[in-house]
């Protein structure tokens, strides 16, 4: 039996969308659109404009809107970066980090729901196979 990984892709894609569209109520509730939820998420790793676009795949325009949501609901700030005058770089505030830790919460149980289907020994396994197909391709590649 063949596998075709655009087939199993497909099913990813819509794995996670059914998990995002489930939370999507509480995150509405948080005061959050599902994007405006994924930059959130990415502030802390990514802290510039640029960097959030790239890491999300989104347009540097469209990462400008969200981001002046995200400062005018009052989750993130900009602050002038120390190394270089002239960039600003994003922050967290207390009510954007409270936001995306309960947003996360309430992904996390619904793909937990999710998960419950199956075995922990299965669970275990999506695990590694995610983790594998993650790793940098010259590791694969040994």
């Amino acid at each position: 039996m063949s596998v075709d990984g655009a087939q199993l892709w497909t099913l990813n894609q819509r794995l996670l969308s059914v998990v995002m569209d489930a939370c999507t109520e509480e995150l509405a509730d948080l005061g959050l659109e599902t994007k405006e939820f994924f930059v959130l998420a990415e502030v802390a790793a990514s802290p510039y404009p640029a960097e959030i676009a790239a890491a999300l795949l989104l347009p540097k325009a469209s990462v400008t809107v969200y981001v002046r949501n995200l400062v005018a609901k009052g989750f993130i700030r900009r602050e002038i970066d120390d190394a270089d005058l002239r960039r600003h770089r994003l922050v967290l505030t207390s009510a954007g980090t409270e936001a995306r830790d309960r947003a996360l919460a309430a992904l996390a149980a619904e793909y937990d729901r999710r998960l419950a289907r199956i075995t922990p020994q299965d669970r275990t396994e999506l695990q590694r196979i995610l983790q594998e197909m993650l790793s940098p391709a010259d590791r694969a590649e040994v």
